[in-house]
């Protein structure tokens, strides 16, 4: 209650600030334009694109917008109480799933408030895990983070991604695990790729970009990407070219040892969208060549694992829901491909082999579900779920009888189990401990009309025994795109947002994973207008449902998320009380042309095809602000760091959006420094954002305390 006690002050002051005009740093207009088409598209504020690195006048502008912003949500009464409970809830326990190599167990740990996860190491699972690597160590402030690791199979050696300020550029390095000592090995310009270990523990497999001309880390297009063999104690500068196409600097490589060690397998992928060219190699020749597959950029080709020369892909080649094929590389022709797992009326997500099982996680309306067959595609089991949810893990080797997962929901904190595959027996090893009363909360899931009449799934959580008045502060968060599913999860934010009386909505949109490449694809270039109306509709649903209404209602989205936001509140601004847009894609006709933005015209199409650009345009954040219009209160958060969504996305749809608007409501935008797109980000960064999202909420959608 003392929570709840300290947001008082919010009603009685709220008034006086709401209705305070705010002066905005004044932005600099270029007399930019540029022709798509025939029709011509003025870019004012172009020289925002510049990388806050090199350009002074950028800087100043991050600083003055800062100065604005922070001066404003330091301001914010409930802002102190709303950090307190955040960073109390936040303090637990946390434990990613188990991997077993080379004889140990391997997994991160946080205590609950370290800016970084530590990753251990463990001879048995309980036991006595030691410290291997302490990311907390390697920076003051806890921007430096952990990224991807593998070990190789002796147990010998691990190989380690490092990545500083939440760039999505890291360099790998080598320590010895017995001992901890960090070998000389350091290789640099990686991006997207993890290190695969030959079975004789003397080198690893992996992706690398050539080094960016100096200035252009951060916004350069990523291109030119080869595999790469490093032999352990050698320099960078000897490691061999394993594959590379001169031809299409675009193309994008990862590549996998198979768990026998026998086989070399390389995926080439062009965009984000899975579609796939598979080579492999057999690594007991030394002179062998790269052999074709399976795929011409035409179908998604995963693969899972192999039999001696079979192998094991996940596809959706006749299967918009994907199903399990098996290829013999001895009769490689797609005649002789043979079926697994047929498709089912649930989508497909994941499949990993443990012992001689085959473990399957499948989407039912959202939910997963997890199913255990043979090897020869038989049914043999069912991993029990608590309630509805989502899982993680299942990982495992052809030799193993064990596999680990993770389970967690809107108001289940998440739990790590080992799972024995000759028993189908579940084991629990950690459960978070979180301060809080999950009996005192409720989930339901609904499903609405979208604008053409499609049935779009929708979870809602809040406190227990809540009225439908249409006066519930509600926060409504979407994603809509890539492929990427959006499951029930556990969050402490959100935890505490539920906790100030607030409801939080996920809305599963089309142009996601939900219901495999039929609905992902029904939202994507062309169709992209379909997921602005399913999240629009799931607003209205929630009005007409009488959950809350218009000026109590906040969307909420990061990166594709992002221009979910931007798109919507410029096409109904007077349907939110609030919007809350995370580095998001907001000019649609210029992000294939910075870092990975290439890869996303699979989803958004280009500005380059007349077609397309007439779509972008249509609804491209940053172009379809209107001057003189009322936008509902706004604060857009960024990172200095970010080359993933780079920050002049949200820069330049910042400045248009101060100039647009009309009316009392602040517009602001939050720039973290020393920060990226999100992931590496420190704990404590991570609790600051959300307070100042929450405590901006609250002040502008005047949030009751019951």
């Amino acid at each position: 209650m003392r929570f709840l006690a300290l947001l008082l002050p919010l009603l009685v002051t709220l008034s006086s600030a709401a209705q305070t005009a705010l002066r905005y740093p004044e932005t600099r207009k270029a007399d930019h334009a540029d022709t798509y088409h025939g029709v011509t598209v003025a870019d004012p504020y172009r020289w925002l694109e510049q990388d806050i690195r090199q350009s002074a006048d950028v800087r100043e502008w991050v600083e003055a917008q800062n100065r604005v912003t922070f001066g404003y949500l330091q301001s914010l009464p409930g802002r102190k109480a709303i950090q307190e409970r955040l960073t109390k809830l936040w303090d637990h326990e946390k434990y990613s799933v188990p991997a077993r190599k080379g004889g140990r167990y391997f997994f991160r740990k946080n205590d609950g408030l370290q800016n970084q996860s530590v990753l251990y190491v463990s001879d048995a699972l309980p036991g006595t895990p030691r410290v291997l690597i302490d990311p907390n160590s390697w920076s003051k402030e806890g921007t430096v983070s952990l990224g991807n690791y593998s070990a190789s199979e002796d147990g010998r050696y691990l190989a380690y991604s490092v990545a500083e300020k939440g760039s999505d550029w890291s360099t790998l390095r080598v320590m010895e695990i017995e001992s901890g000592k960090v070998l000389v090995d350091e290789l640099k310009w990686v991006k997207f790729s993890g290190p695969s270990w030959t079975h004789d523990s003397e080198g690893f497999f992996y992706s690398r970009f050539p080094e960016p001309q100096p200035g252009a880390a951060y916004q350069a297009l990523n291109r030119n990407q080869k595999v790469y063999y490093h032999r352990l104690g050698t320099p960078q500068s000897e490691d061999v070219v394993v594959h590379y196409d001169p031809g299409h600097p675009e193309y994008r490589y990862s590549s996998r040892v198979s768990d026998d060690g026998r086989y070399l397998v390389i995926t080439t992928w062009v965009t984000t969208h899975p579609r796939y060219r598979v080579l492999y190699r057999d690594l007991r020749k030394p002179y062998a060549m790269l052999q074709p597959l399976a795929g011409n950029f035409d179908h998604e080709y995963d693969f899972v694992a192999n039999e001696g020369p079979l192998f094991y892909f996940l596809t959706d080649l006749d299967a918009p829901r994907r199903r399990l094929i098996a290829i013999d590389t001895r009769s490689p022709e797609q005649e002789q491909w043979k079926e697994i797992i047929p498709q089912s009326a649930d989508a497909l997500q994941s499949v990993s082999r443990v012992g001689d099982r085959l473990i399957l996680t499948y989407l039912e309306d959202a939910r997963s579900r997890v199913k255990v067959f043979s090897l020869d595609g038989r049914q043999t089991g069912e991993v029990q779920l608590a309630t509805l949810g989502r899982v993680s893990g299942f990982d495992g080797r052809p030799g193993h009888s064990e596999t680990f997962y993770s389970f967690e929901s809107f108001t289940v904190p998440p739990a790590i189990y080992r799972h024995d595959v000759a028993t189908g027996k579940s084991t629990l090893l950690f459960r978070a401990e979180v301060g809080f009363d999950p009996r005192q909360y409720e989930v339901r899931q609904v499903f609405y009309s979208s604008k053409d009449g499609t049935r779009v799934p929708m979870f809602i959580a809040h406190r227990r025994g809540i009225r439908l008045n249409g006066n519930n502060p509600t926060l409504l968060y979407g994603y809509g795109g890539f492929n990427i599913a959006q499951r029930p999860s556990f969050s402490v934010s959100r935890l505490v947002w539920m906790e100030m009386g607030g409801v939080f909505a996920l809305a599963n949109l089309r142009g996601g994973g939900e219901y495999g490449a039929e609905w992902h694809e029904a939202g994507t270039k062309l169709k992209k207008q379909n997921v602005f109306d399913d999240f629009i509709a799931a607003a209205e649903w929630l009005i007409a449902n009488r959950y809350t209404r218009p000026q109590k209602l906040a969307i909420q989205g990061g990166s594709n998320g992002g221009l979910l936001v931007g798109a919507v509140m410029t096409q109904r601004p007077d349907l939110f009380g609030a919007a809350l847009p995370a580095v998001g894609v907001m000019d649609m006709l210029r992000f294939q042309r910075f870092t990975a933005g290439a890869a996303w015209v699979d989803d958004y199409g280009s500005s380059d095809n007349p077609e397309e650009f007439r779509a972008l345009y249509a609804y491209s954040p940053y172009h379809n602000l209107k001057k003189g219009t009322a936008y509902p209160p706004t604060l857009v958060t960024t990172a200095d760091y970010d080359d993933r969504v780079v920050p002049g996305h949200s820069f330049k749809f910042a400045a248009a959006l101060q100039e647009a608007h009309a009316g009392f409501a602040p517009v602001l935008i939050r720039i973290a420094s020393s920060a990226g797109h999100g992931a590496g980000k420190p704990t404590r960064m991570q609790i600051e954002q959300v307070t100042d999202q929450y405590a901006f909420l609250a002040a502008h959608l005047r949030m009751k305390v019951r």
